[in-house]
């Protein structure tokens, strides 16, 4: 589990706008290079060097040497961790309580059965 400041790390990290979209591309183009992603932003390459720095200390980015590049992943186990840690205990009740609902909505809307059907047919003709 994550202790406070690992948490505030990743809090921080997630506050700036840039680092958010940071993280959105590279969800969609993982192992994408430093370069490439300075480039996708109108500031200069020491600044996206530094929100890299937070990203990476709050441990959202993982960075892998490729020759004289570097390779960017985003890492979501912070985050899930933080999910964890105040939905887990939850989540066992609630998917109990919606698959109640759910059985509960199929036996509303579901056509009677045979048997119903011949019970029914039994109780008008008097037998």
């Amino acid at each position: 589990m994550q202790d406070d400041r690992d948490m505030d790390a990743v809090f921080h990290a997630l506050a700036h706008a840039s680092r958010r979209r940071m993280l959105d591309i590279l969800t969609a183009r993982p192992g994408l290079a430093v370069g490439a992603l300075a480039s996708e932003f109108d500031v200069s390459r020491v600044a996206v060097m530094k929100h890299l720095a937070i990203l990476e200390a709050a441990g959202l980015v993982v960075s892998e040497p490729d020759g004289r590049s570097r390779r960017l992943y985003f890492n979501v186990v912070p985050i899930q961790m933080i999910h964890e840690r105040w939905t887990t205990q939850y989540s066992a009740y609630w998917a109990g309580q919606l698959t109640r609902i759910k059985y509960l909505a199929e036996s509303a809307t579901a056509p009677p059965s045979p048997q119903a059907k011949s019970r029914k047919k039994g109780e008008r003709d008097g037998s």
